[in-house]
């Protein structure tokens, strides 16, 4: 489903990874892969997909290290990159982002895992995180980006700034115009503090 790779890429790979990348490239590639791979799959539902596309966003980068560097932001730069591929590649495949159904399944499927117990209430639950979803999935991208690495893949706050490249304070005002905007949505009362809202 990855676009076809231009005459020579293989050579050009190569001839790369013979140069040896610096090894900021190599701790960048560690530390960022399994995140965007795991935002991947919520957007592509199809782990092989997600896979590739994050393989053909990390060949990007390494091709512009240098270039990345000179950026203000280089992993808000990165995290654009891998942003736009994933809508190009839903645009040429004709396909929408498929994060309500596979946040949907991740949830039930990992609170079925905790207990037995958990599976009836994990898929009695399913019906209300299908408007959950649905409801993150309208948020501007800055928010659903927040909303989606917090929240659904469990990621912590500090990391969610590393990961998108903004300060600590960014995230909690895109978490905090997120969590408004579905409270009105769904109807739901957040006035009480959670410890969400406190500082990090």
């Amino acid at each position: 489903m990855v676009s076809d790779m231009p005459p020579g890429f293989d050579r050009a790979v190569r001839e790369l990874t013979a140069e040896k990348l610096p090894p900021a490239f190599w701790a960048f590639h560690e530390q960022h892969y399994g995140i965007y791979k795991e935002y991947a799959v919520l957007q592509l539902d199809d782990a092989t997909w997600a896979g590739q596309v994050v393989h053909e966003v990390m060949m990007s980068l390494a091709f512009n290290w240098n270039w990345l560097m000179m950026q203000a932001s280089p992993a808000r730069v990165a995290w654009s990159v891998l942003r736009i591929t994933l809508a190009e590649q839903l645009r040429r495949n004709r396909r929408q982002r498929a994060f309500v159904a596979s946040a949907t399944f991740r949830r039930a499927a990992l609170a079925a895992l905790d207990e037995l117990d958990a599976l009836r209430s994990a898929f009695a639950a399913v019906e209300s995180d299908l408007g959950l979803y649905a409801a993150i999935s309208r948020l501007p991208e800055r928010q659903y980006d927040v909303i989606v690495l917090q929240y659904v893949l469990d990621t912590p706050p500090h990391r969610v700034a590393s990961i998108m490249g903004v300060s600590q304070p960014t995230v909690r005002t895109h978490r905090r115009l997120a969590r408004a905007k579905l409270a009105l949505e769904l109807g739901i009362d957040i006035t009480e503090e959670t410890t969400d809202d406190r500082d990090e």
